[in-house]
């Protein structure tokens, strides 16, 4: 045990001595922050300029020293040339406001705001490209990204979020909801579109895209919540809530990678809890910054944000080649599934089927097992 604990000891010393560079506070006036949220930065030795900008939101009791050492994206930043900055909330128990008008309004006040204080300063003093800034984040910072995503479209080119919620599904005036969380709020996804479209009012510019995880037996955040940010982010962009691809076993077994288009993907993680673990080289890639290493970058011309050439989405098979169109095997939404006999039954909101699922079939009553997709039913 002794050994096996110095091993361990060994291999997180090597992995500091291994980053160029450390994580530092940023002891600056980087513009208003009304929450006086904390402002880290990894900024590597090494860097590409243009330099990408990737904000990391930690969950509910962490901190942007937590997040710093438990992703690897210091690690990739070192390897891409990208600069990374955590944020560290302002609230004792380490929660982002997600709920507040002001968090939830384009310039309104919030945590929000204080973060998107330091993207303006970083493009206005590190050479940050104003192109290519991205936002990712775990529970309550996954929550923050989508706050993000719907009130700062003109400071983000993409978001990849683990494990969150709806933009504007705890906005009140409690900091918890106890309705979202369990995902009880159903809203159509005109209502949920029209969350993120209040949030910045005649925004008519380009929306950054979206990508998100979840796990199918959270209990924290229930995973109904993954299947309202397909409604809220399909609506936005204008696209089907029938994926254009599925993958099965992407990027791992037991996950499935849908595709609404190029600017919409949802990765569902069978028996997955809360919270799905960081993938960063794959949210690296929904933000295109695979092939990028430090060192100067080709200057775009078309203005914008650049194209995006994600190998996620683009080694994704046509649907018509290898994929088969979702609407010729999964059944409509309303259907039910016909359950297998077993004694055991599934809570209300818990799964009860879809491809690789060996749990309960059969609901608790009054409850009946819908589908969703063919990776996913709920008792509902």
């Amino acid at each position: 045990m002794f050994a096996f604990k110095s091993l361990l000891v060994t291999v997180a010393i090597s992995y500091v001595r291994a980053l160029s560079s450390s994580l530092q506070p940023v002891n600056v006036n980087f513009g208003s922050n009304p929450t006086n949220v904390q402002m880290f930065v990894y900024k590597p030795t090494s860097l590409a300029t243009p330099t990408p900008l990737i904000i990391a939101m930690h969950y509910c009791t962490g901190t942007a020293q937590a997040y710093f050492s438990g992703t690897s994206l210091a690690q990739l930043a070192d390897q891409h040339g990208f600069i990374v900055v955590y944020p560290n909330a302002p609230t004792a128990g380490g929660c982002w406001d997600v709920h507040s008008t002001g968090t939830l309004t384009h310039n309104g006040g919030g945590d929000s705001l204080g973060i998107a204080n330091m993207v303006r300063y970083a493009i206005a003093n590190w050479g940050v490209d104003a192109t290519r800034v991205f936002a990712t984040g775990t529970s309550s910072g996954a929550m923050m990204t989508n706050v993000l995503m719907g009130a700062y479209p003109d400071l983000f080119a993409a978001g990849s979020l683990y494990s969150g919620v709806p933009y504007g599904c705890f906005a009140g005036a409690s900091a918890w909801s106890n309705q979202c969380a369990n995902g009880q709020l159903i809203q159509t996804p005109q209502q949920w579109g029209d969350e993120v479209r209040n949030g910045f009012p005649g925004f008519t510019g380009t929306r950054p895209k979206v990508q998100f995880w979840h796990g199918t037996v959270d209990t924290t955040l229930y995973p109904q919540n993954f299947w309202e940010e397909i409604k809220q982010w399909t609506n936005i962009f204008g696209v089907s809530q029938t994926p254009t691809s599925n993958l099965s076993s992407n990027p791992q077994a037991g996950y499935s990678r849908s595709s609404f288009g190029p600017n919409v993907q949802a990765i569902l993680a069978q028996g997955v809890g809360h919270t799905v673990p960081e993938h960063e080289t794959d949210t690296l890639d929904w933000f295109g910054l695979t092939a990028l290493k430090p060192g100067p970058q080709p200057v775009t011309t078309t203005g914008g944000v650049p194209p995006v050439t994600s190998t996620s989405e683009s080694s994704v098979p046509p649907v018509t080649s290898t994929v088969p169109p979702v609407t010729t095997t999964a059944p409509p939404v309303t259907s039910t599934v016909a359950p297998a006999p077993t004694e055991a039954t599934a809570a209300h909101w818990a799964q009860c089927g879809g491809i690789g699922f060996t749990g309960p079939a059969v609901c608790a009553a009054p409850y009946t097992c819908m589908v969703a997709n063919p990776f996913y039913s709920q008792c509902l």
